[in-house]
């Protein structure tokens, strides 16, 4: 049975946002991150207007993914998941290098990496035939 890819890679944007949340609610239980975000200030970078804009574009690029993933078009959609799977994996590497990461942090930024990370490959892997395939088969 061949699997949908749009579906799984949806499937995929859904897991990874819920780990992405469920890290930031955790992340919230510790005092010391809650008094440094009452300072306005978090491993250096600024808690203000710009910073919240840009966190919630970052954030979008997966909640958003997981629609897109469903409707966009075969290349686009392969495009797009491999551009956002790479942007989201080196967003990810790239907050472990700021202050010293928890060890809740850093077990969700492993998860979140190696989902982001086989987004980009099943993403890269999926071929036009493929897709064909699978269109025939659901108008049966």
């Amino acid at each position: 049975m061949i699997q949908n890819r749009r579906v799984i890679l949806s499937t995929l944007w859904i897991f990874v946002t819920l780990n992405y949340l469920y890290c930031d609610v955790l992340s919230l239980m510790s005092a010391e991150l809650l008094n440094a975000l009452l300072t306005g200030e978090v491993a250096g970078l600024k808690m203000n207007e710009t910073t919240l804009l840009i966190s919630g574009i970052i954030m979008e690029i997966s909640i958003a993914m997981a629609l897109l993933s469903r409707v966009l078009k075969y290349n686009t959609n392969r495009i797009s998941n491999i551009m956002a799977g790479i942007i989201k994996t080196l967003i990810m590497i790239g907050t472990l290098f700021m202050g010293t990461p928890s060890y809740h942090y850093m077990f969700f930024a492993t998860i979140e990496i190696g989902t982001t990370l086989f987004i980009v490959w099943y993403a890269w892997t999926w071929t036009q035939s493929e897709e064909n395939k699978e269109v025939q088969n659901s108008l049966k």
